[in-house]
């Protein structure tokens, strides 16, 4: 993929990896407009020389009326970046973690399909184009505490399988991310083996940047969690997390005894605005 000369949205992308990508894409040569919920964060990044777009991507009309102001200000629109997302902890044991099951899959299943569905005309009558869509190494890997995570993204991962067969001989192309776990918002804090914003965002722009662009983009550090029921290490490495079961409230153990494993922190959301 040729970065330098593209013209990208990148929704969900006022904070972490999302604005990092779009800085990165803009430094390259593209035009960049980033949409989210934000004003501040929005009014940050227009500041830059960043377009910025308010979209609530729960909401239909939001993404429909977000759609509208991009395509009238960008005709050339060829990539579509979709990666707002929450990370919720749950219990499982209690039913009133249904309320934070369906905030994460409004956000980031269903957020997701809107932003496609809005911009595959678009992309289809050009002949051209992108999506990128984003999971997690969670995706492949669960991190038990964020059970509904875990499945909107492997739900997302699939969703963008059948997205690239059902595209197919139209010139537009479906590019998976797979983050792992990056040290933004507090993960550096939280999880020592969280990688570094900027050499991730190098690795992402590397392999973005191949001919033939990857399907998947998976950096060095996701590829434990990609491969994880191929190499044989996914039944230990799901144990290994599970121990921070014990951070649940009410949970028997104390936290003290939740030490931090290889792999065993969640990622943070690469769009959560």
């Amino acid at each position: 993929m040729d970065l330098s000369n593209r013209t990208v949205l990148i929704v969900g992308g006022t904070s972490g990896i999302g604005r990092e990508l779009a800085r990165r894409f803009a430094a390259a040569g593209s035009t960049v407009a980033v949409g989210g919920r934000t004003s501040r964060a929005l009014s940050e990044l227009a500041a830059e020389g960043i377009g910025a777009v308010s979209v609530d991507v729960t909401d239909s009309a939001s993404v429909a009326a977000a759609r509208d102001a991009v395509l009238d200000r960008y005709p050339e629109l060829d990539t579509v970046v979709t990666m707002s997302g929450v990370m919720l902890v749950e219990d499982l044991r209690d039913p009133a973690h249904f309320e934070a099951a369906e905030t994460t899959i409004g956000t980031n299943l269903l957020g997701t399909i809107r932003v496609i569905d809005a911009f595959t005309p678009h992309l289809v009558r050009r002949g051209a184009g992108t999506f990128i869509t984003v999971t997690s190494g969670i995706a492949f890997l669960p991190f038990p505490p964020m059970p509904t995570y875990a499945a909107s993204k492997a739900a997302v991962h699939a969703y963008s399988e059948a997205l690239r067969a059902q595209l197919d001989g139209t010139g537009v192309g479906v590019v998976e991310l797979v983050p792992p776990a990056v040290a933004t918002g507090g993960q550096e804090k939280r999880n020592p083996h969280a990688l570094p914003l900027d050499g991730f965002a190098t690795e992402v722009m590397r392999l973005l940047s191949a001919e033939p662009t990857p399907h998947e983009i998976l950096v060095e550090g996701v590829l434990m969690h990609r491969w994880a029921e191929r190499d044989g290490t996914y039944d230990d490495l799901v144990a290994q997390r599970s121990r921070a079961l014990s951070l649940l409230p009410g949970r028997e153990g104390a936290q003290a005894q939740a030490q931090p494993q290889a792999g065993a922190e969640p990622e943070k959301e690469a769009g959560e605005e």
